[in-house]
């Protein structure tokens, strides 16, 4: 499904693997009442410890229990894949990064004495037994060892068990294109969406009673092949907001609202100088708009590939594409 949001062309796939090499992996689980996961974002290098890649945060409401942004805006660099899960399972599938980029480097012949993983969060346990944190080093490495271009979207990985506005949320996706001096651009996103009103969803009116109040958490990954730097991809990740605005949410006190992304285009040199080509700034308005564009779509498709589910108490979690069939929403 393609939604007709906003004015710039959809990658390919309409996927953040549309940026050259991002690849996007998943391991779910369900078992008994465990519905959650993990969700892998990989960056195009063999190494990212070695390789590393310009990379920024944004945190727009604190209320969520990240691991490695600290070091990622202070030094503006990426060094391990980006993981997602449920907010119980943060350390355990920080562990298994620290594991696996361990193995990497020790077979590159590199000593590894500290690494920054990348883990953000969404709490499930309306719909899974959050204190069981099934997700380890297994689950983890199953996702890297899944990762591709195509991925599914909806209650798979990290969004197995998240709810949105109410409704059945999970992992939702997007692209833009961006030409500039005749070469075309990519900028993508991947989201962890289970946040929201039901109230506030503004596609279309839905059944009372779904979800009163706006928390639970939004993770939004993006990934653009676009020269930019850190402070440059900050500004960038800003405005990913938008998108979460379009569709109605004013980021509500209990909700985790935070964004993190990174850029494949490199500096250059090898010395103890490098070179960065930087976008120029009275330019910036075109990934602005994509990355907003992006957030409003990839929200949009992780409701629209989920099906519907039920919480532990026993309430339905309708899905937002039956109640658009049946008239309730749209």
């Amino acid at each position: 499904m393609i939604f007709p949001v906003g004015r710039l062309p959809h990658g390919p796939r309409n996927l953040i693997t549309d940026v050259p090499g991002v690849r996007v992996g998943h391991c779910t689980i369900d078992e008994g009442n465990c519905h959650t996961g993990v969700t892998v974002v990989l960056p195009p290098v063999h190494n990212p410890f070695v390789e590393k890649l310009t990379a920024a945060s944004q945190v727009f409401n604190g209320f969520g229990k990240t691991l490695g942004l600290v070091q990622v805006d202070e030094l503006g660099t990426l060094e391990t894949p980006i993981a997602l899960t449920n907010t119980l399972n943060v350390g355990r599938v920080h562990d298994a990064l620290v594991s696996y980029m361990l193995g990497l480097c020790r077979e590159d012949g590199v000593r590894l004495t500290s690494v920054n993983p990348v883990v953000c969060e969404c709490n499930d346990s309306r719909l899974s037994d959050i204190a069981r944190r099934p997700v380890g080093e297994n689950e983890v490495l199953a996702a890297i060892g899944s990762a591709g271009e195509d991925f599914a979207q909806g209650a798979v990985g990290a969004g197995r068990g998240t709810t949105c506005y109410g409704m059945k949320g999970g992992i939702g996706s997007s692209s833009r294109l961006m030409e500039i001096d005749g070469r075309t651009y990519t900028m993508g996103l991947l989201v962890q969406s289970n946040y929201g009103a039901s109230a506030d969803f503004r596609p279309g009116a839905l059944p009372e009673g779904l979800a009163a109040c706006d928390q639970g958490s939004i993770i939004l990954v993006a990934a653009t092949d676009l020269p930019l730097s850190a402070r440059q991809l900050k500004r960038v990740l800003r405005r990913a907001s938008v998108g979460m605005a379009r569709l109605g949410s004013y980021i509500g006190h209990g909700s985790g609202e935070i964004a993190v992304g990174f850029t494949t285009a490199r500096p250059e040199g090898s010395g103890s100088f490098c070179r960065q080509t930087v976008l120029r700034e009275d330019l910036m308005d075109l990934p602005f708009r994509a990355i907003g564009e992006c957030a409003e779509e990839a929200i949009l498709q992780s409701l629209w590939h989920a099906a519907p589910d039920t919480a532990l108490d026993g309430t339905p979690v309708p899905a937002w594409r039956e109640l658009m069939k049946n008239g309730g929403a749209g």
